[in-house]
């Protein structure tokens, strides 16, 4: 029996029984073996973390980078370093005391072994200052035109696109570096469910299945997704979230206070198929209707008293992006079974030969959401099945324990207990615009076919009246929702409106109905930015003109990157 069939077999084995610790270490000491045997050529990997003042996200990340590496041992080490497994942190951070704990957590693991190269704010400046003065102004739609002095969160699109250039520079001719992107806010794990509960798992070896796919097929650019937390914003899954706390609620108001926990004899629904999206019938998801149940994960005996106040203390976490009742485990198959062709890049989570620096984050300058599934319509139109997705999922963990709620967000403003979700709703519409109107774009030849600007306004046109009738009826949707749920709540009759003991957890659901009131109904900032007709017109022609002007920023692009490599 050969390494590979080895491999499979154990790790057939393993997947039958994934909280077996021994077998997860004897498949781990497998690889190990194998790096010290096999001389074969490895690829180089540089990972790429965009962060902005995420110390603590940053921290577990590189944390789980240097545990990968140990755990697998790609590549083997010399000096104690890992000499094929590199990192660039990209830096946008805004707060001083940010910073500087970013370049300590890069140091500490550069010292432990992980090579770390921190780029800030001075080094993507002096990368900058390498464009002269014209050139700078031409990629202006791609790097975008921010003075020095303010010089942070810039988005994660304006992130990558300089770090592009970084690595363009790092890489010059290499044919045997991979480019990886992954955000802060991940891990190099995968969550299962076990018989025990869930478990997150250091149970793919990246490395080594991305070498042998980018070694034995052609692929150019291949794309993981995520498992835990939704990959979404809370914009988009209001209505479906809703649906689970009602259901929630009248489950439980079913059964007495002091009465054992009945929420830990429900089978956990996987949520993979993007059951936390609103719209996933707009992706071609089947569209899921019931309302899933809430896994209750507090070990030992309990009430349903305590299980109420668990559930509470995890509902504002909503407006961080967690979505308690859906998410998403690992399902393992082999994993040469898994690669297709792809037409979404989630940017937190790909990888790519570097002739793909040319495909840099269009449209980085409007800040819209969904960057990714836009770029990857692109890309599909261009490249065909060189563009590939993988079963090869990170673990997307929104929120820090230790605040309850994410450390930066773009997009979201917070004062008290209130949270304004408006600026990343109003990013998400028409970001939504953005990727719609380039699915019609690309099925008619763009971007190597020549497009009028009539049809490309036309296009976006067209596509915006689609989602603002879908917005709108989703709209209308929460608020009946929202009715129903804040009148379950507030009846008085229900036992945990009696209880003195769960003064706070009322207090907790309150804020959530509140925020999800302030942020979703009648009169949400969201929903008017979006019917504004002159914000409309405005944002309409911004998507219009980035469209249009899209062949031009590549071919000045391309002509940047070869310089800069000779």
């Amino acid at each position: 029996m050969n390494s590979d069939d080895t491999l499979a077999a154990i790790e057939a084995r393993l997947w039958q029984a994934p909280h077996d610790e021994k077998l997860l270490e004897n498949y781990q000491q497998r690889f190990r073996d194998l790096e010290q045997l096999n001389d074969a050529p490895r690829h180089n990997f540089i990972i790429v973390i965009p962060v902005a003042d995420r110390p603590q996200h940053l921290e577990a990340c590189l944390g789980s980078t240097l545990k990968l590496c140990e755990a697998f041992g790609y590549g083997g080490q010399e000096n104690g370093c890992y000499g094929k497994v590199a990192v660039l942190i990209a830096d946008d951070s805004k707060e001083s005391h940010n910073i500087k704990r970013h370049r300590v957590i890069a140091t500490d693991y550069h010292q432990r072994g992980l090579t770390t190269h921190y780029f800030g704010q001075a080094e993507q400046l002096a990368q900058l200052d390498k464009l002269d003065t014209e050139t700078r102004a031409q990629l202006r739609p791609i790097l975008g035109n921010i003075p020095s002095d303010k010089f942070f969160h810039k988005g994660a699109s304006m992130m990558r696109n300089i770090a592009y250039l970084k690595l363009n520079e790092m890489v010059a001719d290499s044919d045997n570096t991979l480019l990886y992107f992954i955000d802060s806010d991940q891990e190099f794990q995968v969550k299962v469910q076990t018989r025990d509960g869930e478990r997150n798992l250091y149970a793919i070896n990246y490395f080594y299945h991305l070498n042998k796919i980018f070694n034995d097929t052609d692929a150019t650019i291949l794309t993981g997704k995520v498992v835990g937390d939704p990959p979404v914003s809370p914009s988009v899954m209001a209505a479906n979230f809703l649906d689970d706390v009602s259901a929630f609620l009248g489950e439980i108001a079913e059964h007495a206070a002091a009465d054992g926990c009945s929420f830990h004899d429900t089978a956990t629904q996987n949520s993979d198929d993007a059951a936390y999206h609103d719209m996933a019938d707009l992706f071609g998801f089947k569209k899921k209707e019931q309302a899933f149940h809430y896994p209750c994960d507090i070990r030992g005996a309990h009430d349903h008293a305590t299980c109420f106040a668990d559930f509470a203390c995890k509902l504002n976490r909503f407006f961080d992006g967690e979505h308690p009742t859906r998410k998403s485990y690992y399902e393992h198959l082999p994993l040469a079974k898994t690669i297709t062709p792809a037409r979404t890049i989630y940017t937190g989570n790909y990888c790519f030969r570097a002739e793909a620096l040319r495909y840099f984050i269009p449209f980085a300058t409007l800040k819209l959401r969904m960057a990714g599934p836009v770029l990857g319509r692109i890309i599909k139109a261009e490249i065909g099945d060189k563009f590939v997705s993988a079963n090869l999922p990170m673990l997307h963990k929104r929120t820090v324990d230790e605040i309850g709620q994410s450390e930066f967000r773009p997009g979201i403003n917070r004062e008290q207990q209130h949270v304004e979700l408006s600026g990343e709703f109003e990013r998400q519409f028409f970001g939504d615009v953005m990727l719609f109107a380039m699915a019609q774009l690309t099925a008619q030849g763009y971007p190597t076919a020549t497009l009028s600007d009539e049809q490309i306004k036309g296009t976006v046109q067209e596509i915006e009246t689609q989602m603002l009738r879908h917005y709108t009826l989703k709209h209308q949707q929460i608020g009946e929702k929202l009715t129903a749920l804040k009148a379950l709540f507030d009846d008085r009759n229900q036992w945990w409106q009696q209880s003195d003991a769960l003064t706070e957890s009322r207090i907790r659901f309150s804020h959530f109905i509140a925020n999800m009131t302030a942020n979703f109904g009648d009169d949400a900032n969201g929903y008017q930015q979006i019917h504004a007709t002159e914000h409309r017109a405005q944002r309409q022609q911004q998507i219009v003109t980035a469209i249009a002007s899209y062949r031009h920023d590549r071919e000045r692009w391309e002509a940047v990157l070869a310089a800069n490599a000779a």
